[in-house]
C-alpha cells in the first residue's frame, strides 16, 4: 500500500493538482455557476406553472385567465434563455480576476460584446397562416443566447480575455493623467485591447460566414457540440465521468469541479431541450442531464454516501464512526458529501475506494436502463438545487411522476448493499483501535487522578 501511495503522490497527484488549479478550467466552472441562482429562481416559477396537482391548472385559469401560465413563465424565459450571455460575462470576469493584471469588469464587458458580435442578428419567421418564411433582421435568436450558444460563449470568453491580457501586458493602452476619475481611466485603458478583441472576432466571423457553416455557433455545434453531446450525453460517457470523479476525490481533489467543467455544458444543453419538450407536451429527448447526476446518481453527495451514513448511525460498533455519522447526517441528507469524504476520511482510504468509485457506476447503469425502458420518467429539465432531499427531488424533477422517487429509493438500497461489507471492515478496524487504546487512556486518567491534590 505504501508503494502504491508513493506512486500516486509522485506521478498522479502533481498532474491532478495542475488540472484542478488551471486558471481556464476554474474560470469556466465559476463563470457557468453564475447562472445557477437564476436557473433555480426560474425553476421555482416553472414548478408553479406546471404544479402536478389535479385541478390546479383549471383553478389558476379560472382565477387569472387562460394566459396565466404564459405570464408565470416570464421569469423562466428571462433566466434559462440567456444562459450563454451570463456565461460569456462570468467566465471572462473570473479569468481576469485570476490574472490580477486586468480589470475583471471591463474584461467581462468586452467578452460579452464579442460574444454578441458572433451571433447573426436575424431569424427566419414563419407566419401562422402558412405563408412563406420571412427573414426578420435586427433581432437576437433566443437559442443562440441560451444553452445552444454556451460553447461559443465559453470559447469567446477565454479568447477575448487572453487577447485583452496580451495587449495590456505589453502596455499598448491609453493611460489617462492623474486626477481623472478611475472609472473614466479604466474605460480608456480598455479602448485598444477591446478594439483588438473585436477585430479578431470580426475576422473570425467573416471567415466562418464564407464557409458552408454560415456562423460561428453552427460551426461549433457541428464540430464540437455534436461529438461532445454524444460522449457527455451517452451511457459510456456518463460512466467514464463518474469513474473519473471518484478517482479524483480519492486523491483528495474535488472531482466534480475538475470533470464536470467539461461535461456540464452538454448536460445543461440537454436539460434545456428537455424543458422545452416538457413545456410543449412532447416526449423528453434526453436522460443524462445535470439533474440525472445530482438527483439519482449522488444520493448523499458524490459517491452516493447516504447509504454509508445510515450504516454509521444504526450499525456502528465504533464510537468514532457513530459520532461522525451524527455530524455528517444533516449534510448527507441534503447531498453534501465533504464531511464524509474528509471526515472518515475516504481520501486515500483503500478500505472504501471500491464502493466509493463503483457505486455511482452501478447507479448510472440502473437509472439509465430504468429510464430508457420507460419504467421511470426522464428528468423534465426542471433545475432543482442539488441539495433537495431524495424522494422529493425525484418527484419534482420528473414533472410530478412518483416513479422518479421510487428510483431514488431503489438507488439508496443499492448503495446500502454496495457499502455494507466495506463498512463492516472499516468499522471493525476502528472498533479494535478504540479497544486497544482504551487501557492506555484509562491508565493516563488514573495517573492524572493520583497526581491531583486532594
Amino acid at each position: 500500500m505504501s508503494v502504491n501511495k508513493s506512486i500516486i503522490e509522485k506521478y498522479v497527484l502533481p498532474t491532478a493538482l495542475k488540472i484542478a488549479g488551471q486558471k481556464h478550467v476554474l474560470s469556466v466552472r465559476d463563470g457557468i455557476i453564475l447562472n445557477m441562482p437564476f436557473m433555480l429562481i426560474g425553476s421555482f416559477f416553472l414548478i408553479f406553472a406546471y404544479l402536478p396537482v389535479p385541478g390546479y391548472a383549471q383553478m389558476m385559469s379560472n382565477l387569472f385567465g387562460p394566459a396565466w401560465q404564459e405570464k408565470v413563465l416570464y421569469p423562466v424565459k428571462a433566466t434559462y434563455d440567456i444562459m450563454a450571455i451570463i456565461s460569456a460575462f462570468g467566465i471572462a470576469y473570473r479569468l481576469a480576476e485570476k490574472y490580477r493584471t486586468i480589470d475583471p469588469l471591463t474584461a467581462g464587458a468586452v467578452s460579452l460584446v464579442a460574444f454578441i458580435m458572433t451571433i447573426p442578428q436575424h431569424i427566419m419567421f414563419t407566419p401562422a397562416a402558412g405563408d412563406a418564411a420571412q427573414l426578420v433582421k435586427g433581432v437576437l435568436p433566443m437559442g443562440q443566447i441560451g444553452s445552444q450558444g454556451l460553447f461559443v460563449a465559453i470559447l469567446i470568453a477565454l479568447l477575448s480575455t487572453e487577447i485583452y491580457r496580451f495587449i495590456n501586458n505589453r502596455n499598448l493602452v491609453i493611460r489617462m493623467p492623474e486626477g481623472v476619475p478611475p472609472a473614466v481611466a479604466k474605460s480608456f485603458l480598455a479602448l485598444i485591447p477591446g478594439f483588438c478583441v473585436l477585430a479578431v472576432v470580426l475576422a473570425l466571423r467573416l471567415l466562418v460566414e464564407a464557409t458552408p457553416f454560415g456562423d460561428i455557433n453552427t460551426l461549433i455545434t457541428e464540430l464540437v457540440g455534436i461529438p461532445m453531446s454524444h460522449v457527455g450525453g451517452s451511457l459510456p460517457g456518463m460512466i467514464i465521468s463518474v469513474l473519473l470523479i471518484g478517482v479524483l476525490w480519492m486523491l483528495g481533489l474535488h472531482g466534480d469541479t475538475i470533470v464536470l467543467v467539461f461535461i456540464r455544458p452538454v448536460w445543461l444543453s440537454n436539460m434545456s431541450e428537455n424543458l422545452e419538450a416538457f413545456q410543449n407536451g412532447l416526449p423528453i429527448p434526453h436522460i443524462i442531464t445535470q439533474q440525472f447526476y445530482d438527483l439519482w446518481i449522488a444520493p448523499g453527495g458524490t459517491g452516493a454516501l447516504l447509504g454509508l451514513v445510515i450504516f454509521m448511525l444504526i450499525r456502528s460498533r465504533s464510537a468514532q464512526m457513530k459520532q461522525l455519522g451524527k455530524i455528517a447526517a444533516p449534510g448527507s441528507l441534503f447531498n453534501i458529501s465533504e464531511p464524509m469524504v474528509f471526515g472518515i476520511p475516504i481520501v486515500m482510504n483503500p478500505y472504501l475506494v471500491v464502493p466509493f468509485i463503483l457505486t455511482p457506476v452501478v447507479l448510472v447503469i440502473v437509472s439509465y436502463v430504468a429510464m430508457t425502458t420507460g419504467l421511470v420518467a426522464k428528468p423534465a429539465g426542471i433545475a432543482l438545487p442539488f441539495t433537495t432531499p431524495i424522494v422529493v427531488s425525484g418527484y419534482l424533477a420528473t414533472g410530478g411522476h412518483i416513479s422518479g422517487s421510487v428510483l431514488q429509493i431503489v438507488n439508496l438500497g443499492i448503495s446500502l448493499v454496495m457499502y455494507y461489507p466495506f463498512f463492516r471492515i472499516w468499522d471493525n478496524l476502528k472498533y479494535r483501535e478504540e479497544k486497544a487504546n482504551q487501557p492506555a487512556q484509562e491508565a493516563e486518567v488514573q495517573t492524572v487522578t493520583e497526581r491531583s491534590p486532594t
